[in-house]
């Protein structure tokens, strides 16, 4: 009888060992799926430019997609280990950025190795998208977190502007360029660089009033600035996503990729 049972218990812990020593799947980032528009705490930036347009970001999200988003959209500073704790990260304001610490530089760098995204939204334009002192240094800055890279101009037959709607261009806040900018590593977008102040055309006050006025085209703007903010998010949410799977079934996949080099 006890032989018996010390063969049995030998077997649970064999098994048991089995199942340990099995390989798991990686995961670059946490398990939580919902979309989180977070602002990026950097460079002198402690917030973000229009404090109501993260949270209304993610409710046109969950509103026109039934994708999964944050409501209530969080912050992480750049030197915070939790910075590779989601995909997404917005950077925004109107002001030049201090130079990057080296730390701060460490955390984006383990940000972007695991395949994160980055928003820099320049609040400061002007009606043309001519760059403000935020957009040029934040440009300067990036290039020393991602030095091998330069940014290249995405048009409308990128696939971010097919991931939901499809769009011919651009736009936010101001019309600006009919492109956004990139940094693309490993076939992948890491870095877009928006001169349409994308958040100015999302804030929208307590009382339900929209904050900041859209030239030239107003509603119909802010309205295609809306979409190109759905579809960021998309392309965010998107598991290695390719141009012939537009509007596929499994388009509210997470993003699980391999480590950038």
């Amino acid at each position: 009888m006890l032989r018996r049972l010390g063969l049995a218990l030998t077997f649970v812990f064999a098994i048991a060992a089995l199942i340990v020593a099995l390989p798991r799947p990686a995961r670059a980032f946490g398990d939580v799926g919902a979309f989180d528009p977070r602002v990026l705490l950097v460079g002198g930036v402690t917030g973000s430019a229009h404090a109501s347009a993260p949270a209304r970001w993610s409710w046109e999200l969950v509103q026109r997609t039934s994708a999964p988003g944050r409501l209530k959209p969080t912050q992480v500073r750049a030197d915070d280990p939790a910075v590779v704790d989601a995909p997404f990260l917005w950077l925004s304001g109107e002001n030049g950025l201090t130079a990057f610490t080296p730390q701060e530089i460490a955390g984006l760098r383990r940000f972007f190795a695991l395949g994160g995204i980055l928003l820099v939204d320049d609040a400061g334009v002007n009606d043309e998208g001519a760059p403000s002192a935020f957009g040029r240094t934040a440009r300067e800055q990036i290039a020393r977190v991602l030095p091998d890279t330069s940014p290249i101009a995405l048009g409308q037959e990128h696939v971010i502007f097919k991931t939901f709607y499809l769009l011919r261009r651009a736009e936010g806040r101001v019309a600006g360029p009919k492109t956004l900018e990139a940094i693309v590593r490993g076939g992948q977008v890491q870095v877009v660089f928006s001169s349409h102040d994308l958040g100015g055309a999302l804030a929208r006050g307590a009382t339900g009033a929209w904050e900041n006025p859209v030239v030239p085209g107003g509603d119909v703007q802010r309205e295609r600035a809306i979409r190109l903010a759905v579809n960021i998010a998309m392309y965010t949410l998107c598991s290695n996503y390719k141009d012939d799977q537009v509007h596929a079934p499994f388009l509210m996949r997470r993003r699980a990729l391999p480590i950038a080099p």
